[in-house]
């Protein structure tokens, strides 16, 4: 079985749901069952069975019966899964698509992907993750998404620099 799951964000991740449906046409994941916790997307790929949001129990029971899972770059999905034995290949919401406020989850997936973690920017990366799936221990997550959030943060609110006061004349 494969998970795919998006979280709870309240925009839809359809291009992801797009591309599931393409691999799934295409025969892909052959025999085997896609499961998809879809969130708010208003897309979803053909014969998959789909839950809107999971319990928490509920998503860790299915990432331990899943063969690999495909989950959006958030914070907690990623802590999640790395303190658990499935492989995970994780796919970053875009700001240009719409599927999120900010590129945070592109800057995390970028800073993880130089750490080996695998990440999928295109259809292909899902289908060679799907043929040849690998687990990785993220170790230090909170370091890395600490740093790639103060990135972010300083380009959107810099430090200003402090003006110099001049002696007022009397």
């Amino acid at each position: 079985m494969i998970l795919v799951t998006v979280g709870t964000e309240k925009f839809p991740f359809n291009r992801l749901m797009r591309w599931l449906d393409l691999l799934g046409e295409r025969g892909v994941f052959g025999d085997e069952e896609l499961v998809v916790q879809y969130g708010t997307c208003t897309e979803l790929p053909a014969g998959a069975r789909v839950y809107r949001l999971l319990r928490e129990q509920d998503f860790q029971s299915l990432v331990r019966e899943a063969r690999l899972v495909i989950a959006h770059c958030g914070e907690g999905t990623v802590l999640l899964l790395d303190g658990m034995d499935t492989p995970f290949l994780l796919v970053p919401r875009a700001q240009r698509f719409q599927e999120h406020v900010d590129d945070h989850q592109v800057e995390l997936a970028q800073a993880l992907e130089g750490m080996g973690v695998p990440v999928g920017w295109g259809p292909a990366d899902l289908v060679r993750f799907l043929a040849s799936p690998r687990q990785v221990s993220i170790g230090d997550l909170s370091v890395t998404a600490a740093r790639a959030l103060c990135r972010r943060l300083d380009a959107l609110f810099p430090t200003p620099t402090p003006e110099l006061e001049l002696p007022m004349k009397s």
